[in-house]
């Protein structure tokens, strides 16, 4: 595996963290990791801070560039290590990834994250439970357009593995925490991407 001179600061618990790292070992790229202490709120403290206003993980530091959202780490790391390809060589195949990649995150981890902490965080009498069958009712309409777009797919665009996918990944994980049966059609690709070597090794153990 290649070591490069980038640091990612992670934790073994985030969603979206964990995407960087499947990224990471799809393209075989090894980078210094730092886990930040975030049952002690390191990361609501300085010196974390001054990397990360936002006070979350990821954080990418190469060089003078620091970068604090996934996605836009994902399409770094695309740009820098283009070998091998986690987006499609044409222009349309890109967009449709960068669409799928933005409305994974607008239509599916918004409301799943709120399930997600709730349910592995917050004890259940703190639960807000008008809030999480909101949610629950917004992945089932995003599931039902999924299923229309997955249709004859194996992967989201060009029928291969792309960023679109690796977005997914941490959250599908989660799935028996939303309380709904997925379509087939998704069913089975989220089956598939948990059953990946990268998306096995970076599994949370709780």
């Amino acid at each position: 595996m290649a070591k490069h001179a980038i640091t990612l600061y992670t934790h073994p618990f985030s969603t979206y963290a964990r995407r960087v790292r499947i990224a990471l070992l799809e393209k075989n790229l090894e980078v210094d990791e730092v886990e930040v202490d975030m049952a002690a709120r390191a990361h609501h403290r300085e010196p974390y801070l001054t990397l990360n206003p936002y006070g979350r993980v990821p954080t990418l530091v190469d060089g003078d560039l620091v970068l604090y959202e996934s996605t836009a780490i994902l399409d770094y790391l695309e740009a820098t290590f283009p070998e091998p390809a986690l987006v499609p060589p044409s222009l349309k195949d890109r967009a449709l990834v960068a669409m799928h990649m933005k409305l994974c995150d607008l239509q599916f981890t918004r409301p799943g994250g709120l399930i997600i902490f709730s349910k592995r965080f917050v004890p259940e009498a703190k639960w807000r439970l008008e809030e999480m069958a909101k949610a629950k009712r917004e992945i089932e309409k995003h599931f039902v357009i999924l299923e229309r777009q997955l249709e004859g797919r194996t992967f989201l665009v060009d029928d291969r593995y792309t960023l679109a996918d690796v977005c997914y990944v941490p959250f599908v994980e989660f799935m028996p925490l939303f309380e709904l049966e997925p379509p087939p059609n998704v069913k089975a690709w989220s089956a598939r991407l948990l059953a990946r070597p990268s998306s096995l090794a970076t599994k949370p153990a709780h």
